[in-house]
C-alpha cells in the first residue's frame, strides 16, 4: 500500500475518531434515574414526586425510581443526595423545610444553597386557618379576639416542631399579637384528627390535606394563607392578609440537582419539567389534589428558594425555635 493511500485513509478516519466520543454521549437521560424524596410514602412530597417521576418516564422512555428517604425534617434524604454523583442520575423532590433546617438544627453541617441546584418548583399549596366545626368563631378577627381573651390557654396544633404548620402558627401569633398553647404532633394527619375531635382549637392545615374535612363540615375554615385574594378550592374563603396585611405563606416542593451537575443536564431537566407542567392532563391531576404549579426556570426557582430561606431562617432565629 502506498503512503498516499495511507494518508488518505488517515484523513478520512480522523473525523470518525473525533465523532466517536460524541456519539457515545447520548443525551440525558440514557439510563434509569433515581428520585430521592426525603419524606415518607403517602405524604404530599411523595405524591408530587411520583406524579412528576411518572411524567418524566413517559417523556424520556427511561425509568424514574422514587426512593423515600424520610427522617430528621428531610435532612437524611438531603445527605443521600449529597453523596450522589453530580451527573443528573440522582434528582431530589424536596419540600419547604429545606429552606428552614440550617437555622433549625444547630449541628447541620451542609448548606442546601451551596450543595444543590434548584431546577424547578413542582408545586405550591397554601394553608387554611382551621377551627373546630362547632366553634363560635367564624372569622379571623373573632379568632384573634378569642385568643386574646384566653391569654395563652388556647390549644393550637402543628405537624411538629419546625414544620411548616408550626412556623405559620408562630408567624400568625407574632403578627396578631396573641399567644397559644402549642401542641406539636408527629405529622399533620393526627393534628387534623384531633381538631376534628375537639382536642385542639386551631390548626393551619395544607389545603390539599384538609379540604375534604372542610367540605364535609368536620372542621371550619376561616381563611387561607395564599397571596392571591381567593383560591380555587374554596372560592368564597377570604385571605388571611385581609386581616393581617402582607401575611402569605405556602408549602412548596421543588426538584433539585447536585451542585456540579453539567449545565446541559440542568437545562434538559428544566425543559422537560416545563413541558410536563403545561400539559392539560397533568394540570387536571394536580388540581384533583388541590395543588398548583406553573412554568418556572432554574433562575426563578433559585431566587424563590433564596427568598424563602432568608425569610424562614430569619424568623426561626428570631422566634428561638430549635431542634438539636
Amino acid at each position: 500500500m502506498t503512503h498516499s493511500r495511507l494518508g488518505r485513509r488517515a484523513l478520512l478516519a480522523a473525523p470518525l475518531a473525533l465523532a466517536t466520543p460524541a456519539l457515545a454521549q447520548a443525551p440525558w437521560p440514557n439510563r434509569p434515574v433515581r428520585m430521592i424524596v426525603p419524606w415518607p410514602a403517602g405524604g404530599a412530597a411523595d405524591l408530587v414526586g411520583r406524579l412528576y417521576a411518572q411524567a418524566l418516564a413517559a417523556r424520556t422512555g427511561q425509568t424514574f425510581v422514587v426512593e423515600n428517604r424520610g427522617g430528621a425534617t428531610g435532612t437524611i434524604g438531603e445527605q443521600a443526595m449529597i453523596q450522589a454523583a453530580p451527573d443528573g442520575y440522582t434528582i431530589m423532590n424536596q419540600a419547604t423545610p429545606i429552606s428552614v433546617t440550617p437555622a433549625l438544627f444547630a449541628g447541620q453541617r451542609h448548606n442546601p444553597e451551596r450543595e444543590f441546584i434548584p431546577v424547578f418548583q413542582t408545586m405550591a399549596v397554601p394553608q387554611l386557618v382551621l377551627v373546630e366545626r362547632n366553634s363560635p368563631i367564624n372569622s379571623v378577627p373573632e379568632l384573634i379576639a378569642a385568643m386574646r381573651r384566653a391569654n395563652g390557654d388556647f390549644a393550637a396544633g402543628s405537624s411538629g416542631i419546625g414544620s411548616q404548620q408550626h412556623l405559620v402558627l408562630e408567624l400568625f401569633l407574632r403578627d396578631a399579637g396573641v399567644k397559644a398553647n402549642h401542641i406539636p404532633y408527629r405529622g399533620g394527619a393526627p393534628a387534623l384528627m384531633d381538631l376534628v375531635g375537639g382536642q385542639i382549637r386551631l390548626f393551619f392545615g395544607n389545603v390539599n390535606s384538609a379540604i375534604q374535612q372542610v367540605r364535609e363540615g368536620q372542621v371550619k375554615a376561616l381563611a387561607h394563607t395564599s397571596s392571591r385574594p381567593r383560591i380555587n378550592a374554596l372560592p368564597n374563603l377570604p385571605a388571611l392578609s385581609e386581616t393581617l396585611p402582607g401575611f402569605a405563606t405556602v408549602e412548596w416542593n421543588g426538584i433539585f440537582l447536585r451542585t456540579g451537575t453539567p449545565q446541559p443536564v440542568v437545562d434538559r431537566l428544566s425543559a422537560l419539567l416545563n413541558e410536563i407542567v403545561v400539559d392539560p392532563a397533568f394540570q387536571q391531576t394536580l388540581q384533583a389534589s388541590d395543588l398548583t404549579a406553573e412554568p418556572n426556570t432554574p433562575a426563578q426557582f433559585a431566587a424563590f428558594f433564596r427568598a424563602e430561606s432568608a425569610k424562614w431562617q430569619g424568623f426561626v432565629r428570631e422566634a428561638g425555635i430549635r431542634l438539636e
